[in-house]
């Protein structure tokens, strides 16, 4: 983005561009813009903005010494440029600058300002005293295109009961399948938002992406379907996730957002005396919002059942603990397919340890039986037809 020598410029980072690039495409509506003092101590204080629930003021306070110096500066009307990884991605024109409570605003975002807390161990460091509000435009080609290829879907598809479930798939297992097939038999689509943290020790994103497209490829009605990257910056985070993440659906053009009953975010809390659940935090949004079952399988049910219908006991399930799954990947060890998906774990695999080995032809040669042609497999088609033998069991 082109810019004037004569302009100064304010420092933010990638998690900052990508919260300013979800409001100015529309995606928090009815937040549209920075706040200004005023409107951050109301919101703040009520936790309604424009009579729809909104948990905190949405500021951008940058931290640094530099940046401190030009707010502290900062004249009505003047633009400045913003600046991320040393790239000019756009401009805003100063309208107010305004000192804020640090400490009010960790609690107001996190619950809590204990420096011990992850997401304020994380987040304190970033957040600069000083506030600056007033009009701005920022390039980010992620989330426009992003919102133009679902607005699109919807139009072609004419679809009308439309779904947004917000995934992790850390990797894509089983559970996460049945979930995503209860959820579209109720839909005529799903938007499917697969989470994209900026600090992850999980799986890289496009290893997940492409793991999920894979799926949904082969084994679902792929036009019903859409995945979209959704960036959760530190504004998803305490009990707030929720409340944003149905404004985020609904303004994807969701008429329903799905949750998993066992959400980490789904139980009550404490708010000024009063007992509150996100059901009650979501009614102003006017958007349905329900649960999904949690599942594991069941080796008497031999298949995946809900928790809430099996008869057999907790000793009978094997759970779909991503962790536990991820430590067999790590180690280089197929999960069992009832618990990932064999194409899954091969994309995953064949992509984590690419060249893994020596003479892949040869041992495919070795050990998969063929129709006697001459052909070329890469190392995905050989974990594939690993855990088809794997899965023999005349000897076993």
């Amino acid at each position: 983005m082109a810019s004037s020598r004569k302009n100064r410029q304010l420092y933010i980072d990638a998690e900052a561009l990508s919260t300013l690039a979800l409001v100015q495409e529309g995606l928090i509506s009815p937040v549209t813009k920075l706040m200004n003092k005023q409107e951050a101590l109301e919101v703040n204080e009520t936790k309604v903005y424009k009579g729809v629930p909104y948990p905190f003021a949405f500021l951008l306070s940058p931290n640094g010494k530099r940046n401190q110096e030009i707010l502290q500066s900062a004249k009505q009307g003047e633009v400045l440029d913003l600046v991320t990884e040393g790239n000019i991605v756009g401009k805003i024109t100063v309208d107010e600058t305004f000192e804020i409570d640090i400490q009010q605003r960790l609690v107001c975002i996190f619950g809590t300002a204990d420096p011990s807390h992850p997401g304020v161990k994380d987040t304190m460091p970033r957040l600069g005293k000083i506030a600056v509000c007033g009009d701005y435009r920022v390039k980010y080609p992620l989330i426009s295109s992003s919102v133009k290829k679902v607005k699109n879907l919807i139009a072609e598809q004419n679809a009308k009961k439309i779904s947004g479930f917000m995934l992790y798939a850390n990797p894509l297992n089983r559970s996460h399948e049945r979930m995503i097939r209860q959820i579209l038999d109720h839909a005529d689509m799903l938007v499917l938002f697969l989470l994209k943290p900026f600090n992850s020790t999980g799986l890289r994103y496009d290893i997940r992406y492409e793991a999920i497209n894979s799926f949904i490829e082969n084994f679902l009605p792929s036009n019903r379907v859409v995945v979209v990257p959704l960036e959760n910056s530190y504004i998803f985070a305490g009990y707030n996730e929720l409340i944003l993440d149905a404004l985020v659906a609904k303004n994807y053009g969701c008429s329903r957002l799905v949750i998993t009953k066992n959400h980490t975010r789904l139980g009550s809390f404490y708010d000024k005396n009063r007992l509150n659940s996100i059901f009650d935090n979501s009614k102003g949004i006017k958007m349905k919002i329900s649960t999904v079952d949690h599942y594991v399988y069941c080796n008497k049910c031999r298949t995946l059942v809900s928790t809430t219908t099996c008869p057999h006991g907790q000793h009978h399930h094997i759970h779909y603990h991503s962790q536990s799954i991820m430590k067999l990947i790590r180690a280089g060890i197929m999960p069992p397919s009832i618990l990932v998906r064999r194409e899954v774990s091969a994309s995953v695999l064949s992509t984590l340890y690419p060249d893994r080995f020596e003479n892949i032809q040869e041992l495919y040669d070795a050990l998969v039986p063929n129709e006697g042609l001459m052909e070329e497999h890469s190392e995905e088609d050989f974990y594939v037809k690993l855990m088809d033998l794997y899965q023999t069991t005349s000897l076993t």
